[in-house]
């Protein structure tokens, strides 16, 4: 089983910054590919950001410029820093990963962003 426990989200006025935090439960860390989604009330959820287990990291057009995904083995956490945050970045934000062909969700972390 793996676990992955979020953390960092909140309420941000329009052009702040938020940083999520997910640590993963197991030593496949180093091993698999991270990420982040996102879903909004009434759409679906969608990727946003993601690192493979070297590092190569892929984003969505929608973020690319204000997010940034990284990792940290050695804590078994991976980050994502938002900046210039937009009202219409407002979802609930999920952290990801795979591991045998199975996909790993934390549980979200609200991101409200006012105007």
């Amino acid at each position: 089983q793996v676990q992955l426990v979020e953390s960092g989200g909140g309420l941000v006025q329009a052009g702040g910054s938020l940083r999520l935090s997910c640590v993963v439960s197991r030593s496949i860390f180093r091993i698999v590919a991270v990420g982040w989604y996102r879903q909004a009330p009434g759409k679906q959820r969608e990727l946003v950001a993601q690192s493979t287990s070297g590092g190569i990291t892929d984003y969505a057009d929608f973020v690319k410029g204000r997010f940034t995904i990284s990792r940290d083995n050695a804590k078994n956490t991976v980050y994502l820093e938002m900046n210039s945050l937009k009202p219409e970045d407002t979802a609930v934000y999920y952290c990801w990963t795979s591991w045998r062909s199975t996909d790993y969700w934390g549980q979200g972390t609200q991101v409200t962003v006012s105007s």
